[in-house]
């Protein structure tokens, strides 16, 4: 079977040198770098815009109105809400140049980062981490958790399915996903999915 073909918005711009995997959606006024390098199955709603130095993985949602600035990789199945917002510089300054300062963030795969949300650089979100509408991270998240609030902090955990486990934020314990029936344990303040 033929792999679907990329579909790019007239609107769009999308530089000599960027590379998208098959089956990519490319929305209206999407510009996209010529350094990307973009897997298959991604898309990219209305208004984004993706740097030079980023790295995108296989079946990525950009929503509408982010940036996904130099610095930034997101592996594959991210979920980026609608105008959530990534940065690379610690300490901008408009009348300081300081490009060579880039702090590089890492998304791992199967993230959510919910709408409105602030990714300050230089952390990584681990794997089927969630974060809350309009949180602001300015840590590492551990694999599976779930935070909130301004700064993000961890109020529990997450299944690779999207369900909020019953489980405490911290401590031993053990819970099942509603939706899928996957097992996870608790050790401390680090989550695990046990195999079937």
């Amino acid at each position: 079977m033929a792999a679907a073909p990329t579909t790019i918005h007239p609107s769009a711009i999308v530089d000599d040198g960027a590379r998208l995997g098959a089956g990519c959606r490319v929305w209206h006024f999407v510009h996209i770098c010529a350094g990307a390098r973009i897997g298959a199955g991604c898309s990219f709603g209305q208004n984004v815009f993706v740097g030079n130095d980023v790295t995108i993985g296989a079946n990525v949602k950009v929503q509408n109105n982010v940036s996904v600035y130099d610095a930034v990789t997101l592996e594959d199945d991210v979920f980026c809400g609608p105008s959530m917002v990534f940065t690379n510089v610690y300490n901008p300054r408009a009348a300081v140049a300081r490009k060579d300062q880039y702090r590089r963030t890492l998304v791992r795969q199967g993230a959510t980062l919910g709408a409105n949300c602030t990714v300050v650089c230089g952390v990584t979100i681990g794997q089927h981490a969630f974060v809350g509408a309009g949180a602001v991270v300015q840590r590492d998240v551990p694999a599976h958790a779930l935070v909130v609030g301004v700064p993000a902090r961890r109020i529990g955990w997450m299944s690779r399915h999207g369900e909020r486990l019953a489980l405490p934020a911290s401590g031993q314990a053990e819970a099942r996903c509603p939706a899928t029936g996957e097992r996870y344990r608790l050790e401390g303040e680090r989550l695990e999915r046990l195999e079937a």
